[in-house]
């Protein structure tokens, strides 16, 4: 294991799949656990607060993976096409220190307001391999 924050980890992710459970529209605090999901002048009832992940092993790239469930798609390869994965995950799941979290992709439809949309694209990562967390702008996914 290479972090000792896993609990506090956690607990944020926790407290941000509450918040995606029980979306609000205001805000207060810029932190990744403020106590509500943020509305804004694009947006008026966020679903999301997206986060970007890094991993103990290499804390200065963040974690990547596949937008498709297609199983040769190696993000981590110089040779794999950066449309065919995102480091932009959603909080779906937790179970004790592992987290499930679902790929956002870049929404392709560059006249919409919202900047991601979900994949079917799913995994679940033990919270011990991660040594940072990058909460971004809330936001509304369609499809989830």
């Amino acid at each position: 294991m290479c972090n000792d924050n896993t609990n506090s980890l956690a607990e944020i992710l926790s407290v941000i799949l509450v918040l995606q459970q029980n979306a609000c529209v205001d805000s207060c605090l810029d932190s990744c656990d403020r106590p509500m999901l943020g509305g804004g002048p694009t947006c008026l009832v966020c679903n999301t607060r997206p986060v970007m992940i890094y991993t103990c092993g290499n804390g200065s790239i963040p974690w990547s993976m596949p937008i498709t469930k297609d199983s040769t798609a190696n993000c981590n390869s110089s040779t794999t096409p950066a449309a065919t994965c995102s480091s932009v995950f959603r909080v779906e799941k937790i179970e004790g220190t592992c987290c499930t979290f679902r790929v956002l992709q870049d929404n392709p439809d560059t006249t919409s307001l919202y900047p991601y949309v979900a994949t079917n694209s799913v995994f679940t990562m033990d919270l011990g391999c991660v040594c940072a967390l990058r909460c971004l702008t809330d936001t509304y996914v369609e499809c989830l």
